[in-house]
């Protein structure tokens, strides 16, 4: 029997629609219908989806890689708005990886919601621009290490975050064959470097500005390339301290429906080798800026409230945009007939939004 869920408001991930009903049948949505009666809800919007996220509630994935780790973070995702996520795994070691992805495995054997996969933040990685990634676990891959990742890794692993120039073509070629999507970050390739790697297939970038060749007016870098390129979409954290508001609006502006919001957030811990701190609102380990302390609703706020983003905007960078980025966006990220029905019931203000109800996942 399909369900009716009826709202004053809705936001489709795209456009604006008012008084109108939700049809849901085995949690999908299968049509949307004029509401004749008064409205359940104020305001549906697609649920938010995070595609680089570390660890909740003291439980540092790569510190604790166990499926009750991502219980505690789909706990804490959901509570604001987000039941997709993606955990990522910082530069670590082959145990460590190893063990993440067994985590994983275990984690859907068991019934557990909402992880999308795996993503490998490194360890593929320029040392040069590590930020706050360990230098000894980097290297530069060859195919055969790569062929025994993808192995163990198959179906779960499904992002890397890489240097385009610390990787060969046939690395490259080799993973993109075995469908991982591949985002360029912690990376100091020229432009040139940069964009014969979009070339190739790099679909994505991570966390634009940070940890990459800036833009100058003679080496545009791979932040240059970024923005120049036609197609190739690029993660954004906003919590103001990793991008100045100026540089968000103009990546916003620069790129349109090529940007979306990640939380890269963590959470204090004492174990493993990387020990994040909260200073004030984002975390350093080793006195490194090394994480946020955002949830997408804070990040869709905080575009709201300090980019000047409209709010359609911003909540589209936080759902239909990932899931697009994610090779999802004709299943996710909208509230649309054929579409998962994962919605957030939320309460408008007039700088941002706060949670009224978890539904529909």
């Amino acid at each position: 029997m399909p369900t009716h869920i009826s709202t004053k408001k809705l936001f489709t991930g795209t456009q604006w629609m008012h008084h109108c009903t939700l049809v849901v049948e085995n949690e999908r949505i299968i049509a949307i219908e004029p509401c004749a009666d008064e409205p359940t809800h104020d305001l549906l919007v697609p649920a938010f989806i995070d595609l680089q996220v570390y660890g909740a509630g003291g439980r540092l994935f790569s510190a604790y890689p166990e499926p009750e780790s991502l219980q505690v973070l789909y706990d804490a995702c959901v509570a604001n708005g987000t039941h997709f996520f993606l955990p990522t795994v910082a530069t670590n070691s082959p145990e460590i990886i190893s063990r993440c992805i067994k985590a994983v495995r275990a984690y859907w054997n068991n019934g557990g919601k909402g992880c999308l996969g795996l993503h490998l933040e490194g360890p593929w990685l320029n040392r040069k621009r590590k930020g706050a990634h360990i230098e000894e676990f980097m290297y530069a891959p060859s195919v055969e290490t790569v062929q025994s990742l993808l192995n163990e890794g198959k179906e779960v692993i499904k992002m890397i975050t890489l240097a385009p120039e610390c990787c060969s073509d046939e690395v490259i070629k080799l993973l993109l064959a075995n469908n991982i999507l591949l985002s360029a970050g912690h990376s100091d390739a020229t432009y040139e470097q940069a964009i014969n790697g979009f070339n190739q297939g790099i679909s994505l970038a991570t966390h634009l500005y940070n940890a990459m060749s800036p833009f100058q007016h003679r080496a545009p870098g791979l932040a240059g390339a970024i923005l120049h390129h036609p197609t190739v979409m690029s993660s954004i954290i906003p919590d103001g301290f990793h991008v100045n508001w100026v540089g968000v609006q103009l990546a916003q502006k620069l790129l349109g429906d090529r940007l979306f919001v990640i939380t890269d957030a963590v959470t204090n811990t004492t174990e493993g080798p990387y020990q994040h701190q909260l200073a004030t609102d984002f975390y350093e380990s080793n006195g490194v800026l090394s994480g946020s302390a955002l949830s997408m609703l804070k990040a869709c706020n905080n575009l709201i409230r300090f980019a000047g983003v409209e709010k359609s905007t911003a909540l589209q960078l936080c759902s239909y945009n990932p899931a697009r980025a994610f090779n999802m966006g004709d299943a996710l990220g909208k509230l649309a007939p054929g579409y998962i029905s994962a919605f957030v019931s939320l309460k408008e203000e007039k700088d941002g939004f706060v949670v009224a109800t978890n539904i529909g996942h």
